[in-house]
């Protein structure tokens, strides 16, 4: 394939013609689905004619762009620059939310990357015949494209854990997904489950809010010092693509990295807020029994139980190990070699994610020189 440019085109934006086959859809303008578009665009792609990016959100930022106002910029964890444009600087006072959907929403426009939003994507099947590539049916119609770059993160897969009594409980349960301010919960005792970073921000929060709390966990937190470094993200990565790589599914965030001990954490443990109870037996009608034998009388429970891989689109596909896993080499998928993923394993993380958008365009260029 002879490749046009080798800088992001910035010409504008033509209708897209759905009769046309497209090389690449990439889905998900994230922090991966981006980058992937970035050098999909420096290797010689023109976005709107040789590829085109969906977004399931009503403007930039993924999954930054529903985080609550009081995750600011300094206590959010590990906002990156994303390639070619590295993220202006800001007061840390200001809320993740509104710094990173405003970067992201620069960034489109600065590298001519035009966004079809809000746009879902309802299923990724195979065309009628093998040689025509792959369907991509979303809200404003079927795409038809020689490859997929699938980078639609976990905002919009919580993970609700099932315990006895939750369906008995009274009071209100709800998920980080739907967190959006400690002022919700002024007067009542929270029963905050779940063992990252979300939790341990969540109970300061509430802490300072004068909020009465508990804390559960599966195990001890792992409270964790050292140097938050490259080498740090490389060995993580290799951990998580130990897994990937053998088809399981991927750990949590936290069951990988732990928790950074910061001196805010340290306060908290202190102050006996960031004490786990343990693990959670079971609910009752008005609170909580832990595996001690000791209770909790809560008003609402709030699940920082974390996410999940977002890829009910690519059921079609059957991509799926038996226990649930996808096999991966780096972002390529052993069982569907038209699809790519970013945001997956490894990549989740905004650390792993540029590096995986590079891969993604380095690998549809390969992929699309063969079909050539």
């Amino acid at each position: 394939m002879q490749h046009k440019r080798n800088s992001p085109p910035a010409r504008p934006v033509q209708p897209l013609k759905e009769a046309k086959m497209l090389d690449v859809v990439v889905v998900g303008a994230g922090q991966a689905g981006l980058s992937a578009a970035y050098y999909l665009a420096r290797q010689g792609l023109w976005p709107e004619t040789d590829f085109v990016v969906l977004d399931a959100n009503p403007a930039p930022g993924g999954a930054w762009l529903h985080r609550w106002d009081s995750l600011t910029l300094g206590t959010a964890h590990a906002v990156h620059s994303l390639p070619g444009m590295k993220i202006p600087a800001s007061d840390p006072t200001n809320p993740a939310s509104a710094v990173v959907s405003g970067y992201y929403g620069s960034y489109e426009k600065e590298f001519s990357l035009p966004v079809h939003r809000p746009v879902k994507v309802r299923a990724v099947r195979p065309a009628p015949t093998h040689d025509a590539g792959l369907l991509v049916e979303a809200d404003n119609g079927t795409f038809a494209t020689r490859l997929v770059v699938n980078a639609t993160g976990t905002w919009d897969k919580p993970y609700w854990p099932h315990y006895p009594g939750v369906e008995s409980f009274v009071g209100r349960q709800l998920h980080t997904h739907d967190f959006h301010s400690v002022a919700e919960f002024a007067d009542q005792r929270v029963l905050v489950v779940g063992g990252g970073t979300s939790a341990v921000q969540f109970l300061l929060r509430l802490a300072e809010a004068g909020v009465d709390t508990a804390w559960s966990t599966r195990r001890p937190p792992e409270f964790k010092t050292g140097e938050f470094n490259q080498d740090w993200g490389r060995d993580i990565e290799r951990r998580v693509n130990e897994r990937t790589t053998a088809g399981l599914p991927p750990l949590s965030v936290v069951g990988v990295t732990g928790i950074f001990l910061t001196h805010q954490y340290q306060n908290g443990i202190a102050a006996g807020t960031l004490l786990s109870r343990g693990p959670l037996q079971r609910l009752t009608t008005d609170g909580a029994v832990f595996k001690d034998g000791t209770t909790f009388i809560a008003d609402a429970v709030l699940w920082a139980t974390g996410f999940r891989a977002a890829l009910d689109h690519l059921t079609p596909l059957k991509i799926r190990e038996p226990g649930g896993g996808i096999v991966m080499d780096g972002v390529k998928v052993a069982r569907e070699p038209r699809l790519i993923m970013v945001g997956y394993g490894a990549s989740a993380s905004t650390l792993g994610a540029n590096r995986a958008g590079r891969a993604a365009a380095l690998t549809a260029l390969d992929r699309l020189s063969v079909c050539a």
